[in-house]
């Protein structure tokens, strides 16, 4: 998977309002059969999105033709619980997602997003409301604004995260960052 950095984003929004989004909500357990993290996107909320004879579903948000090509999903509390399976992140990005704004994460669900390079945000719901209607808006994440015709809204994010998705590295970027250390120490005498 291709790590682009997330400094200035300007997006189309879907609003999924439901709280407590779980992971098999997300990605039901029967897809999970793929050895790479790519391939999940089409059955991203699958069995919201799809009806039983496997056409799809025109009442969820995420079919009809005013939300195409949405890649920030606006959604509600809780997001994310349930099991610890990083499938979830990756069908929402595979799905095309980069940037998820809820009013709150599962801890586990939120570090996934981070890991692969997707965005978490938690605005309140009068914010997320607003944002939703508004069609599409640009993120600010080295100044950790969300802006929307002329309204602004700050969020919270650890640095560490932050430093990780402004400049587009994964764990393995990181550690490659102390490459000159890890080979001393691995050449010194005391390994």
């Amino acid at each position: 998977m291709e790590i682009k950095p997330i400094t200035t984003y300007t997006g189309k929004v879907v609003p999924l309002f439901n709280d407590n989004i779980d992971t098999d909500q997300i990605i039901p357990k029967v897809h999970l059969k793929r050895i790479s993290k790519s391939g999940f996107g089409p059955f991203a909320f699958d069995e919201w999105r799809y009806l039983d004879d496997g056409s799809d579903n025109p009442d969820f948000n995420l079919n009809k033709p005013e939300y195409q090509d949405a890649t920030i999903l606006i959604t509600g509390e809780n997001f994310g619980c349930g099991s610890s399976r990083e499938h979830a992140a990756w069908a929402i990005k595979d799905y095309g997602f980069d940037i998820i704004i809820a009013g709150s994460f599962s801890d586990i669900f939120y570090m996934n997003c981070t890991k692969n390079a997707m965005l978490p945000i938690v605005l309140d719901k009068q914010t997320r409301d607003y944002l939703a209607q508004v069609g599409e808006i640009t993120v600010d994440l080295p100044n950790q604004k969300v802006s929307a015709n002329s309204k602004v809204f700050n969020f919270n994010i650890d640095e560490t995260w932050k430093k990780k998705l402004v400049n587009g590295l994964d764990d393995i970027d990181l550690t490659l960052q102390y490459e000159d250390a890890i080979q001393s120490y691995e050449s010194s005498s005391l390994y």
